[in-house]
């Protein structure tokens, strides 16, 4: 029996759309006097209720200062968040695909603070047909809850999507609910995505 052909592609952003524009880890660590490591790692997990929209990730990173006695502002402490750029190279790929009628869609985990950046400021639901960010969706990748909900949403087969991330766990839980998936990072270059395209006979030139 043939198998049925990609018609959708989901995009990963971090990793495999956009890439830190300036070192976020060195500017967090050096807002508490020691022990950066811990109080890094301290913002990540209070990062995490504000992906499934839970609480504000503006509060979390105050309480996160707070227990840590650090004498940086909030407004200090989330500006890393913003360093980020888009890989042009990647945009113009998604740009052929849907040229060629493929649906290409954002399905990425963010808050509230980073969603307005990337979609309201920075435009990026223009590249794409839809965005699926997991603090719209109350769900969060690797839970395969996220894809399903997103199949429902596009209304077409999970066989029929391919989903694309730099993380194994995410793209374990995608190939969980049967879409097809591809682990890529953008520091294997752009040419490794198009080849990976490719393989799924998707209209990539080149």
């Amino acid at each position: 029996m043939m198998m049925r052909a990609v018609t959708a592609v989901l995009f990963d952003a971090d990793g495999v759309l956009q890439r830190p524009s300036s070192d976020w880890w060195a500017r967090l660590s050096s807002l508490v006097p020691a022990d950066g490591e811990a109080f890094v790692a301290d913002l990540m997990a209070a990062e995490k209720p504000s992906l499934v929209g839970k609480g504000d990730f503006r509060d979390a990173v105050a309480d996160v200062l707070r227990r840590w006695n650090s004498p940086a502002s909030v407004e200090e402490a989330v500006e890393p968040w913003s360093w980020f750029m888009a890989e042009p190279e990647v945009v113009s790929l998604i740009g052929s695909l849907r040229s060629a009628g493929v649906g290409c869609h954002l399905a990425t985990n963010q808050h509230a603070y980073r969603r307005a950046i990337m979609q309201d400021e920075r435009g990026y639901g223009e590249w794409f047909d839809r965005t699926f960010y997991s603090c719209d969706l109350g769900l969060a990748k690797p839970d395969p809850a996220y894809f399903r909900a997103i199949l429902g949403s596009l209304g077409v087969p999970a066989s029929s999507v391919l989903f694309i991330d730099d993380n194994v766990a995410n793209v374990e839980g995608a190939l969980s609910v049967g879409l097809r998936a591809e682990h890529y990072d953008l520091s294997a270059g752009v040419p490794a995505l198009a080849s990976l395209l490719r393989r799924y006979e998707l209209p990539i030139p080149g």
